[in-house]
Protein backbone atom coordinates (compact mmCIF):
# COMPACT_ATOMS: atom_id res chain seq x y z
CA UNK A 1 0.00 0.00 0.00
CA UNK A 2 1.32 3.43 -0.93
CA UNK A 3 2.10 5.59 2.09
CA UNK A 4 2.41 9.38 1.95
CA UNK A 5 5.40 10.63 3.91
CA UNK A 6 5.54 14.22 2.61
CA UNK A 7 3.79 16.53 0.16
CA UNK A 8 4.01 15.00 -3.30
CA UNK A 9 5.96 11.91 -2.16
CA UNK A 10 4.81 8.36 -1.47
CA UNK A 11 6.56 5.07 -0.78
CA UNK A 12 5.73 1.38 -0.84
CA UNK A 13 7.90 -1.57 0.16
CA UNK A 14 8.20 -5.18 -0.95
CA UNK A 15 10.13 -8.08 0.58
CA UNK A 16 13.57 -8.80 -0.86
CA UNK A 17 16.25 -11.39 -0.10
CA UNK A 18 19.89 -10.28 -0.32
CA UNK A 19 22.57 -12.87 0.47
CA UNK A 20 19.92 -14.87 2.30
CA UNK A 21 18.79 -11.96 4.45
CA UNK A 22 15.14 -10.93 4.62
CA UNK A 23 14.85 -7.19 4.04
CA UNK A 24 12.59 -4.82 2.14
CA UNK A 25 13.02 -2.82 -1.05
CA UNK A 26 11.49 0.65 -1.31
CA UNK A 27 9.71 2.16 -4.29
CA UNK A 28 9.23 5.94 -4.21
CA UNK A 29 6.69 7.92 -6.21
CA UNK A 30 7.41 11.62 -6.72
CA UNK A 31 4.94 14.14 -8.09
CA UNK A 32 6.37 16.68 -10.53
CA UNK A 33 5.23 20.27 -10.97
CA UNK A 34 3.13 19.37 -14.03
CA UNK A 35 1.12 16.82 -12.02
CA UNK A 36 2.80 13.76 -13.52
CA UNK A 37 4.69 11.24 -11.40
CA UNK A 38 8.12 9.64 -11.39
CA UNK A 39 8.43 6.07 -10.13
CA UNK A 40 11.83 5.52 -8.51
CA UNK A 41 13.19 1.98 -8.02
CA UNK A 42 9.94 0.25 -9.04
CA UNK A 43 8.86 -2.92 -7.28
CA UNK A 44 6.49 -5.59 -8.62
CA UNK A 45 3.72 -4.13 -10.75
CA UNK A 46 0.46 -5.57 -9.44
CA UNK A 47 -2.99 -4.40 -10.62
CA UNK A 48 -3.66 -2.85 -7.21
CA UNK A 49 -0.31 -1.04 -7.19
CA UNK A 50 -0.80 0.19 -10.74
CA UNK A 51 -4.21 1.62 -9.88
CA UNK A 52 -2.84 3.34 -6.78
CA UNK A 53 0.06 4.94 -8.64
CA UNK A 54 -2.11 6.11 -11.54
CA UNK A 55 -4.46 7.77 -9.06
CA UNK A 56 -1.60 10.10 -8.13
CA UNK A 57 -1.01 11.30 -11.68
CA UNK A 58 0.09 10.10 -15.12
CA UNK A 59 3.25 7.97 -15.01
CA UNK A 60 5.74 9.80 -17.22
CA UNK A 61 9.09 8.84 -15.71
CA UNK A 62 10.61 5.56 -14.52
CA UNK A 63 13.88 5.83 -12.63
CA UNK A 64 16.48 3.12 -12.03
CA UNK A 65 18.74 4.76 -9.43
CA UNK A 66 21.72 2.45 -9.86
CA UNK A 67 22.96 -0.82 -11.36
CA UNK A 68 21.05 -2.96 -8.84
CA UNK A 69 17.60 -1.40 -8.40
CA UNK A 70 16.20 -2.35 -11.79
CA UNK A 71 14.70 -5.84 -11.39
CA UNK A 72 11.11 -4.71 -12.04
CA UNK A 73 11.92 -1.94 -14.49
CA UNK A 74 11.02 -3.89 -17.62
CA UNK A 75 7.43 -4.66 -16.57
CA UNK A 76 6.82 -1.00 -15.74
CA UNK A 77 8.41 0.15 -19.00
CA UNK A 78 6.17 -2.21 -20.93
CA UNK A 79 3.09 -1.04 -19.03
CA UNK A 80 3.98 2.61 -19.66
CA UNK A 81 5.55 2.80 -23.13
CA UNK A 82 5.29 6.61 -23.18
CA UNK A 83 7.14 7.03 -19.87
CA UNK A 84 10.80 8.06 -20.07
CA UNK A 85 13.17 5.49 -18.58
CA UNK A 86 16.12 7.03 -16.75
CA UNK A 87 19.00 4.69 -15.91
CA UNK A 88 22.76 4.58 -15.24
CA UNK A 89 25.02 4.28 -18.24
CA UNK A 90 25.95 0.66 -17.65
CA UNK A 91 22.43 -0.69 -17.31
CA UNK A 92 21.94 -1.16 -21.06
CA UNK A 93 24.75 -3.74 -21.04
CA UNK A 94 23.51 -5.43 -17.88
CA UNK A 95 19.87 -5.39 -18.96
CA UNK A 96 19.67 -5.24 -22.77
CA UNK A 97 16.02 -6.28 -22.44
CA UNK A 98 15.15 -2.94 -20.82
CA UNK A 99 15.09 0.26 -22.84
CA UNK A 100 16.92 3.34 -21.58
CA UNK A 101 15.57 6.65 -22.85
CA UNK A 102 18.00 8.81 -20.92
CA UNK A 103 21.26 8.14 -19.11
CA UNK A 104 21.64 9.80 -15.71
CA UNK A 105 23.22 13.25 -15.91
CA UNK A 106 23.82 12.94 -19.66
CA UNK A 107 21.61 15.94 -20.41
CA UNK A 108 19.39 17.99 -18.09
CA UNK A 109 15.85 16.62 -17.86
CA UNK A 110 13.68 19.64 -18.63
CA UNK A 111 10.57 17.86 -17.39
CA UNK A 112 11.98 17.91 -13.86
CA UNK A 113 11.74 21.70 -14.00
CA UNK A 114 13.97 22.24 -11.00
CA UNK A 115 11.60 20.29 -8.80
CA UNK A 116 13.90 17.28 -8.84
CA UNK A 117 17.67 17.52 -8.76
CA UNK A 118 19.90 14.57 -9.68
CA UNK A 119 23.13 14.11 -7.73
CA UNK A 120 25.50 11.45 -9.00
CA UNK A 121 27.63 9.68 -6.39
CA UNK A 122 31.07 9.72 -7.98
CA UNK A 123 33.49 6.96 -7.09
CA UNK A 124 30.64 4.61 -6.11
CA UNK A 125 30.78 1.44 -8.22
CA UNK A 126 27.01 0.87 -8.17
CA UNK A 127 26.74 4.06 -10.30
CA UNK A 128 24.03 5.64 -8.18
CA UNK A 129 22.18 8.91 -8.60
CA UNK A 130 20.36 10.39 -5.63
CA UNK A 131 17.30 12.58 -6.15
CA UNK A 132 16.45 15.70 -4.20
CA UNK A 133 12.71 16.46 -4.27
CA UNK A 134 12.48 20.17 -3.52
CA UNK A 135 8.74 20.29 -2.85
CA UNK A 136 8.99 17.86 0.05
CA UNK A 137 12.60 18.62 1.02
CA UNK A 138 13.38 14.91 0.71
CA UNK A 139 16.52 13.14 -0.46
CA UNK A 140 15.87 9.78 -2.13
CA UNK A 141 18.68 7.21 -2.33
CA UNK A 142 18.92 3.50 -3.07
CA UNK A 143 22.06 1.78 -1.76
CA UNK A 144 23.99 4.77 -0.44
CA UNK A 145 22.80 4.06 3.11
CA UNK A 146 20.38 1.70 4.89
CA UNK A 147 17.91 2.02 7.75
CA UNK A 148 16.64 -1.49 8.34
CA UNK A 149 15.93 -1.20 12.07
CA UNK A 150 15.72 -4.55 13.85
CA UNK A 151 14.78 -7.16 11.26
CA UNK A 152 13.57 -10.59 12.29
CA UNK A 153 15.26 -13.87 11.43
CA UNK A 154 18.44 -15.26 12.93
CA UNK A 155 20.61 -15.03 9.83
CA UNK A 156 19.37 -11.54 8.97
CA UNK A 157 20.10 -10.30 12.48
CA UNK A 158 23.53 -11.92 12.48
CA UNK A 159 24.51 -10.60 9.06
CA UNK A 160 23.30 -7.06 9.61
CA UNK A 161 25.03 -6.89 12.99
CA UNK A 162 28.26 -8.22 11.47
CA UNK A 163 28.03 -5.74 8.63
CA UNK A 164 27.35 -2.82 10.97
CA UNK A 165 23.90 -1.70 9.88
CA UNK A 166 21.61 -3.34 12.41
CA UNK A 167 19.32 -0.84 14.15
CA UNK A 168 21.15 2.22 12.83
CA UNK A 169 21.35 4.42 9.75
CA UNK A 170 24.51 3.08 8.14
CA UNK A 171 26.06 1.53 5.06
CA UNK A 172 26.93 -2.16 5.04
CA UNK A 173 30.61 -2.82 5.66
CA UNK A 174 30.57 -5.05 2.59
CA UNK A 175 29.81 -2.01 0.45
CA UNK A 176 32.25 0.16 2.38
CA UNK A 177 35.00 -2.36 1.63
CA UNK A 178 34.22 -3.08 -2.03
CA UNK A 179 31.95 -0.48 -3.63
CA UNK A 180 34.12 2.63 -3.70
CA UNK A 181 36.64 3.10 -6.48
CA UNK A 182 37.49 6.69 -5.51
CA UNK A 183 36.82 7.66 -1.90
CA UNK A 184 37.84 11.27 -2.36
CA UNK A 185 35.34 11.68 -5.20
CA UNK A 186 32.66 9.94 -3.14
CA UNK A 187 33.34 12.26 -0.20
CA UNK A 188 32.93 15.29 -2.45
CA UNK A 189 29.63 13.92 -3.77
CA UNK A 190 28.42 13.26 -0.25
CA UNK A 191 29.30 16.81 0.78
CA UNK A 192 27.26 18.06 -2.19
CA UNK A 193 24.30 16.01 -0.97
CA UNK A 194 24.63 17.38 2.54
CA UNK A 195 24.52 20.93 1.17
CA UNK A 196 20.90 20.44 0.17
CA UNK A 197 18.27 21.42 2.77
CA UNK A 198 16.61 18.02 2.98
CA UNK A 199 14.59 17.20 6.06
CA UNK A 200 13.77 13.59 5.18
CA UNK A 201 15.72 10.69 3.70
CA UNK A 202 14.19 7.78 1.80
CA UNK A 203 16.45 4.72 1.54
CA UNK A 204 16.31 1.70 -0.73
CA UNK A 205 16.27 -0.78 2.14
CA UNK A 206 14.52 0.07 5.38
CA UNK A 207 12.36 2.83 6.78
CA UNK A 208 12.59 6.49 5.74
CA UNK A 209 14.35 8.86 8.10
CA UNK A 210 11.72 11.48 8.88
CA UNK A 211 13.62 13.61 11.40
CA UNK A 212 17.26 14.67 11.56
CA UNK A 213 17.97 13.18 8.15
CA UNK A 214 20.99 15.34 7.30
CA UNK A 215 22.60 14.60 10.65
CA UNK A 216 21.92 10.87 10.22
CA UNK A 217 23.44 10.77 6.74
CA UNK A 218 26.50 12.72 7.84
CA UNK A 219 27.02 10.38 10.80
CA UNK A 220 26.65 7.31 8.56
CA UNK A 221 29.65 8.51 6.53
CA UNK A 222 32.00 9.58 9.29
CA UNK A 223 34.22 6.69 8.18
CA UNK A 224 34.73 8.39 4.80
CA UNK A 225 37.34 11.10 5.38
CA UNK A 226 37.63 14.41 3.60
CA UNK A 227 40.29 14.72 0.94
CA UNK A 228 43.64 14.54 2.61
CA UNK A 229 42.05 13.23 5.82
Amino acid sequence: MLTSIAEGLWIEVAPVSILGTKLTSTMTVLRLSDGSVLVHSPIELTPERQTAVEALGPVRHLYAPNLFHHLRLREWAEAYPLARVHAPEGLSKKRPDVRTDRVHDSTPETAFGGGITELHIDGFRVDECALYHARSKTLVVADLVHNIGRPEGGWTRFYTRAMGFYDRVALSRALRWTAFSDRNAARQSLDSLLAFPFERLVVGHGKPVLFGARTALAAAFEWLPNKGG
